[in-house]
């Protein structure tokens, strides 16, 4: 007998509203008590200069990356704060698990630097309610690791399906709660 289904996993390429997706999951899943976070761009005069971290209730917040930051954690031309992304990892805490449904936004490059990310992302796929969480398209190490796992499905945004996503991601949410 399979493993059963408790964990979604949006992928697409950059720019096809997976934040977009996990913001409004959150408003038309409330009744759950959502918790989690999104990255959210952070542009300057037009331009992206790097990425926020908000918390889905919008008390956390934090800088993930900035072409200012200087690290040896590197992105493209952005610097990533390992160090306040745990921090900011922290001040959520278990507050994570205490809702009825978990939704981050996203599991990538940049968050992985960080071993705590990883070791709440495990536990986020081994809990008994539902995950649902943006993934790269792209990646080998850990985000491959969890793309393969057999209790994760994996749907893909594309321009073609974004609107009917939300309505797609809840039957699944419903259908895992059913279980």
């Amino acid at each position: 007998m399979g493993e059963t289904i408790r964990n979604i996993l949006i992928t697409g390429k950059p720019g096809r509203g997976k934040t977009t997706l996990i913001k409004k999951l959150a408003g038309e899943l409330a009744d759950l008590r959502p918790r989690g976070f999104y990255t959210e761009e952070i542009r300057e005069g037009g331009k992206r200069k790097g990425f926020a971290i908000k918390g889905l209730d919008g008390r956390q917040r934090g800088i993930l990356a900035h072409v200012d930051i200087k690290s040896p954690f590197r992105v493209g031309r952005y610097g990533v704060d390992v160090e306040g992304f745990e921090g900011f990892l922290y001040e959520i805490g278990d507050e994570l698990f205490s809702g009825g449904i978990i939704l981050i936004d996203e599991i990538g490059k940049m968050e992985c630097f960080s071993k705590r990310f990883v070791e709440i992302i495990k536990r986020c796929l081994g809990v008994d309610i539902p995950f649902v969480a943006t993934v790269s398209e792209k990646g080998g190490g850990f985000i491959g690791e969890i793309k393969r796992r057999s209790d994760v499905i994996i749907v893909s945004l594309t321009p073609e399906n974004r609107d009917s996503m939300p309505e797609r991601i809840t039957r699944l949410i419903e259908e895992i709660l059913r279980v």
